[in-house]
């Protein structure tokens, strides 16, 4: 075992020394970049990106590491602490606070071109700015739409929202209400993940939850317009019976084989979802996509944005930024939109064509694009304990009935407030 372990060692000091030799005598230099990519047209429309850029970068060559959504977080920190991190890191926003002031990601100011950061909206920079530095450009972003069957709807005789006039929270549960009976359901709700869809949903009424004071300290307060979105969901469950507590711990993909069978006449879904329906929805099964319920402040929506980062540590971090320059072009911002079902944030990536045609729901959630605003948590230190000792437990309890409003508010904030203090000595 000893003779083994000793082989492993040299053969690692050998291919470290190679690399280290290589970079000295001028070798091309190598970047890992991590991808969270999943669908099949996400990860081919990536690694033909990669292949581009190593086709006509000679002295950079890029390397395709796949990552998973599913344990990122975890992965990311054990790759920090261990040194082991990879130059260019693809994450989501809201996971990137306590990277960001842990010092394990490079501030991105001083390294990306004037190009991206005038093409890319100020309100979707802030997604990824923490403090005074930027540590991750945002580039592909969902709303939270309808799927509906559109059968079910034209013979219920229900106005069709559009982006413009969108159903109002209110309207929602009432048509919902009607949909219903029979053994269906007007909506399914889909909550095995209930505070993104709660926050971000809350936005459009007016909720913010979280509330920064002037010495930057922050508190959670759940105030009546935070209220108006899971109450909504609440009462469809256990009042209405417009929506069955059966999918309140599913995913999104869980309810589909439900909606394809006429079961519910909606479900709230990431934009990116559609693909999953087009692949899999029975043959003249006729499905569109409809823009969420809308509130005090019209269709705004919080959304965490898939981002790119370049590790603190890497040895590399001004290529790695021209790399992400690269991918982040508009011709090859809207490739990886369209491979991944999603919207780009950027401005002239926003204008492609193909992003407003009316075939699978495209015009309808392009035209959302300037509602989209950062997540309420997303600058909060402290959020993913929040959510996950706090916030995820009292959401699940309230939907399901087991506690009340008047419980689910002194929960986020009695018991929120103790964890986020402790972020934020």
């Amino acid at each position: 075992m000893r003779t083994r372990i000793g082989t492993a060692v040299v053969v690692l000091l050998l291919l470290l020394a190679g690399c280290t030799s290589a970079s000295r005598t001028g070798g091309p230099v190598t970047l890992r970049f991590q991808s969270l990519a999943w669908q099949d047209e996400s990860v081919a429309a990536n690694k033909e990106l990669v292949k581009e850029w190593n086709a006509t970068h000679r002295d950079v060559k890029v390397e395709y590491v796949q990552g998973s959504w599913d344990s990122i977080h975890d992965q990311l920190l054990t790759s920090f602490e261990g040194g082991e991190a990879p130059d260019i890191i693809h994450d989501a926003s809201d996971d990137l606070a306590d990277f960001a002031y842990g010092g394990y990601l490079a501030d991105l100011t001083d390294l990306l071109s004037a190009r991206l950061k005038s093409d890319i909206p100020r309100r979707s920079w802030q997604t990824a700015t923490f403090g005074h530095g930027i540590y991750g450009v945002p580039f592909l972003q969902e709303p939270r739409v309808l799927i509906a069957n559109r059968t079910w709807l034209t013979r219920a005789g229900v106005r069709t929202p559009t982006p413009e006039h969108p159903w109002t929270w209110a309207e929602f549960r009432r048509i919902t209400e009607r949909l219903g009976g029979d053994g269906k359901y007007g909506v399914a709700w889909p909550l095995k993940e209930p505070v993104s869809a709660t926050l971000n949903l809350s936005l459009s009424a007016g909720g913010q939850l979280f509330h920064r004071g002037a010495d930057g300290t922050v508190t959670v307060r759940f105030g009546a317009a935070d209220q108006v979105v899971p109450r909504t969901i609440h009462d469809q469950v256990n009042v209405d019976h417009s929506a069955p507590g059966s999918t309140l711990g599913s995913g999104g993909s869980d309810t589909l084989p439900g909606f394809f069978g006429g079961k519910y006449a909606m479900v709230p879904l990431g934009f990116s979802y559609r693909q999953q329906i087009v692949q899999q929805a029975p043959k003249g099964f006729a499905w569109e996509v409809l823009p969420a319920p809308a509130g005090a402040d019209g269709p705004a929506q919080g959304v965490s944005p898939q981002t790119l980062s370049v590790a603190a540590d890497s040895p590399h971090r001004k290529e790695a930024a021209e790399f992400v320059d690269f991918l982040l072009r508009p011709e090859n911002m809207v490739r990886l939109a369209l491979g991944d079902w999603m919207l780009p944030t950027g401005t002239q990536a926003l204008k492609d064509p193909a992003l407003h045609t009316a075939k699978y729901g495209w015009a309808t959630g392009t035209a959302l694009a300037g509602h989209l605003s950062p997540a309420p948590a997303q600058t909060v230190r402290g959020y993913p304990e929040w959510k996950d000792k706090v916030a995820t437990p009292a959401l699940q309890e309230y939907y399901s009935g087991a506690i009340g409003l008047g419980e689910l508010g002194r929960r986020l904030e009695k018991d929120g407030n103790l964890v986020l203090a402790r972020y934020q000595r």
